[in-house]
């Protein structure tokens, strides 16, 4: 993040420590550690006047923050294979495969899609995301599979920005769930922020969270678990995972979110980005693509139904 951020401390807020209070805000995604370097580099004003991460807050601030400028990263190719889906001048679909993390960050400087999509003799990805996320307008977990947009162009990746800013990409996910749902569908309509309990979780935050909602509807019942296809109104991070835990049905295999013992040697959340449909940004044409579960999700399927 650069540039410059204003924020407004909410009434509620009053007592809060300024580093905390910012650390836990999810329109800034800062960790504590980073908050208290801002505030300490004297980036942080409120209501323009520096001070100490400890300062109690009254609400109602009007808070400043001057982010750094990001240094230029070098983000090597790598020749990785891809399973694309489809490809034309504008953008291409990746089928991505569990445990590949989307773009460099901490922990992740390579080995990502990106570093794939560089490494391809065609590497020509769109700027607007800078550096680090070329031709990225969308993410999906690590451990997720499944359809990923990424544009080649700037033109195109302005027009399907829009389109998910809008909401009108279909976007179709499927899911195997921790019990047997007794509903045949229904809706998780709650807003999601950063827990205010572990920074690295999202939760359900009915003061601060942002709106989310998943419509979801059964596909297959189990002895013990349900596969079902979950429809986004909105794309808020860990959003299936989050909503579908609050209803007592956390994503089989889902370390962070779900139950800490699994009976299942998984590695990660059983989930998978099924259909992925969009305006073309060129053409103009409706286009919609499906992609097959990977070999562990239909294994762990046809296990279930021995099961049950």
């Amino acid at each position: 993040m650069t540039g410059t951020e204003s924020i407004r401390v909410e009434a509620e807020c009053a007592g809060e420590r300024l580093d905390r209070y910012l650390s836990q805000c999810p329109e800034l995604s800062l960790s504590r550690s980073y908050a208290e370097r801002l505030i300490g580099e004297g980036r942080v004003l409120l209501d323009g006047q520096a001070e100490k991460p400890s300062k109690r807050l009254r609400g109602g601030e009007q808070i400043s923050i001057c982010f750094p400028e990001e240094k230029p990263t070098e983000i090597r190719a790598e020749e990785i294979p891809l399973d694309i889906v489809y490809e034309d001048s504008e953008l291409l679909l990746v089928n991505k495969p569990k445990g590949m993390v989307v773009h460099p960050a901490p922990g992740h400087s390579g080995g990502t899609l990106v570093n794939a999509l560089l490494g391809r003799p065609e590497a020509e990805l769109s700027s607007i995301n800078g550096v680090l996320r070329p031709g990225i307008v969308h993410r999906i977990d690590r451990d997720t599979t499944g359809l990923l947009l990424v544009c080649k162009t700037d033109r195109a990746h302005r027009a399907l920005a829009e389109q998910l800013k809008e909401h009108t990409i279909t976007r179709r996910y499927h899911a195997i769930l921790c019990g047997r749902m007794r509903e045949d569908e229904g809706k998780v309509d709650a807003p999601i922020g950063r827990s205010r309990r572990d920074r690295k979780k999202q939760a359900i935050d009915w003061e601060r969270g942002r709106e989310a909602v998943t419509h979801y509807r059964v596909l297959e019942r189990f002895s013990e678990y349900t596969l079902v296809e979950c429809r986004l109104e909105t794309g808020r991070t860990h959003q299936i995972r989050v909503h579908m835990a609050s209803i007592g049905h956390p994503v089989l295999g889902d370390e962070v979110y779900g139950p800490r013992h699994c009976p299942f040697r998984l590695e990660g959340q059983c989930l998978h980005a099924k259909r992925l449909g969009f305006v073309h940004p060129v053409s103009g044409k409706y286009m919609e693509f499906d992609s097959e579960y990977p070999a562990y999700f239909e294994e762990l399927l046809q296990k279930l139904r021995r099961m049950s």
